[in-house]
């Protein structure tokens, strides 16, 4: 990139859907430039660098954009591309976020945990059937996708002791570990697998990764975990598959319609455990994003590549 003028950062409201608007604005107190609170109505300039939860009118007329999330799917890159504004997003910051939420649902439907929240609001004290809860430890866990979000859950689920494959295109080796598998072996690597967990981006190709073939593949006695995108599981084949008794249950914070429609059967399964796209919500959410977007606007300033540019 060659070196640019900034002058404003532009908020958009819309980053309320993640954080709260005022506490990331007042996280750029030290940038060089001043950073403010914006509508729709807003008219950008060549020099301004908007944040946005999602894509709106007059983006393309800003210097830059940075998408407030991970997923950028319903912004046009193809648009961005054509005008030559770059594009980033959120990827990066969600390994401990993302990867702690899917070690919860691991570790809740292990032990039972989730079942003995609901016994308490009915005050039952009762005790699971004995060959229900088990440990995670020695259990084989199967990410499909190792970007952040996937080697951030396998770490965690090493140090418990799981063991840990992998699945995604390259086969450098990564850490925690100990098996990768190529895409096109996706049948073979979930099928020892008592858990598998969904890190990879929602694409073309990835959509419907989890479809009712691979459920046929996968042990009775296996639970999915999704914290990647809801599209990349096909939702109607898991709830078949959940209901035949295919698969033993799932932690999901990621639906392919959201909010989760109140009359989809999921939320009767007592094996399911349901958050609502939730996985990188901690209340230091938005100083990690404004680290990123403050690194970025050094980085644009003098003419430097920028961190997670898509477009």
């Amino acid at each position: 990139m060659t070196r640019s003028t900034l002058e404003r950062l532009c908020v958009h409201e819309s980053v309320e859907n993640v954080i709260p608007k005022e506490a990331f604005v007042a996280a750029f107190d030290d940038l060089s430039i001043p950073a403010e609170l914006v509508g729709d109505d807003e008219t950008y300039a060549a020099t301004d660098a908007v944040v946005s939860y999602y894509p709106h009118d007059g983006l393309l007329d800003a210097a830059w954009t940075h998408c407030a999330r991970a997923g950028y799917d319903d912004f046009d890159t193809d648009a961005y591309e054509s005008r030559g504004v770059p594009l980033t997003n959120s990827t990066g910051i969600h390994a401990a976020t993302a990867g702690e939420i899917a070690l919860g649902y691991m570790l809740s439907l292990a032990r039972y945990l989730h079942v003995y929240r609901d016994q308490q609001n009915e005050a039952d004290w009762r005790n699971p059937p004995y060959e229900r809860p088990f440990t995670l430890q020695n259990e084989r866990l199967c990410v499909v996708g190792l970007g952040t979000i996937g080697s951030g859950i396998a770490a965690r689920a090493d140090a418990l002791g799981m063991d840990v494959v992998g699945v995604r295109r390259s086969q450098e080796p990564v850490e925690s570990v100990s098996e990768l598998y190529h895409p096109d072996d996706l049948g073979e690597a979930i099928a020892d697998a008592r858990f598998v967990a969904m890190a990879v981006p929602h694409t073309p190709e990835t959509e419907g990764t989890l479809g009712a073939t691979e459920f046929d593949l996968m042990r009775e006695d296996a639970y999915v975990v999704n914290v990647a995108r809801g599209p990349v599981v096909d939702e109607d084949a898991m709830v078949a598959a959940l209901r035949a008794g295919d698969i033993a249950g799932a932690g999901l914070d990621v639906f392919e319609t959201e909010p989760l429609p109140e009359d989809s059967p999921l939320w009767g399964m007592d094996e399911v455990i349901i958050s609502p796209h939730v996985a990188s919500a901690t209340n230091r959410y938005h100083l990690d994003i404004a680290d990123l977007v403050s690194e970025n606007t050094r980085r644009f300033q003098a003419g430097e590549e920028l961190r997670n540019r898509v477009a």
